[in-house]
């Protein structure tokens, strides 16, 4: 394990942007760190130095011709401490979570214009492939677990991004398997150490959103917690 010195679990939070149009959810990816943080585990965030795909005016929901750098926006959510995904080091990390948003469907991968056909960017998929081989938990929530189609569905991982059927679909065209989900629950690949939630995919609130990822993310601490045999 990649223990900090005072024993806490080391898990690495892969974030998009900031604003869920365009990035990172951002209720998604603060409940996230306060749940590791009540878990007694360490988040290490991460995003990659590329530019956003676009950039949506929140207030009024349209795309600007603002330019925005993924990593840079991303640091706005970790108050600073973060750094470019290319740079992780899976040996110093028990465990990844990748918060939701259309961020990670589209500035962490294309699935948003590609579908099954989409690609990841390669400083992330480079440290989930790293995870995964290791036999390292990775959470994913809302729309993030069809990243993990498109890098893992070979691998027959089972995920849930709730029940939006045409979204379901595209992630059994990666060769993942699909289980509908409610918001307040999770699903767990014990095999592939793989739990995914849908947040947003469903909400209908920032409570029922917040229990899903509780458990979420307890799980995947847990896993991480296990003996490198179990």
């Amino acid at each position: 394990m990649a223990h900090d010195v005072d024993g806490a679990l080391r898990v690495g939070v892969v974030l998009s942007g900031c604003g869920f149009k365009d990035g990172a959810e951002i209720h998604e990816s603060v409940l996230t760190l306060l749940a590791l943080d009540r878990a007694g585990a360490r988040a290490v965030c991460f995003a990659p130095d590329v530019p956003q795909a676009e950039v949506v005016d929140h207030l009024r929901g349209s795309k600007t011709k603002d330019k925005r750098n993924v990593l840079v926006e991303s640091a706005r959510i970790a108050r600073g401490a973060i750094t470019d995904v290319a740079k992780a080091d899976p040996t110093q990390l028990d465990a990844l979570i990748l918060p939701g948003g259309f961020g990670a469907a589209m500035n962490l991968s294309t699935f948003a214009t590609a579908g099954a056909k989409g690609t990841v960017e390669p400083g992330t998929a480079k440290l989930v492939r790293a995870m995964f081989a290791a036999h390292k938990p990775i959470g994913a929530l809302c729309i993030a677990p069809a990243l993990l189609a498109l890098l893992l569905g070979r691998e027959g991982v089972t995920l849930t991004i709730g029940d939006d059927a045409a979204t379901a679909s595209a992630i059994k065209a990666c060769g993942a398997e699909h289980l509908d989900c409610p918001v307040t629950s999770y699903v767990v690949d014990e095999r592939h150490k793989v739990v995914t939630t849908p947040a947003y995919m469903l909400g209908p609130s920032i409570r029922h959103v917040a229990e899903g990822i509780e458990r979420c993310v307890q799980a995947v601490v847990a896993m991480a917690r296990q003996p490198a045999h179990a």
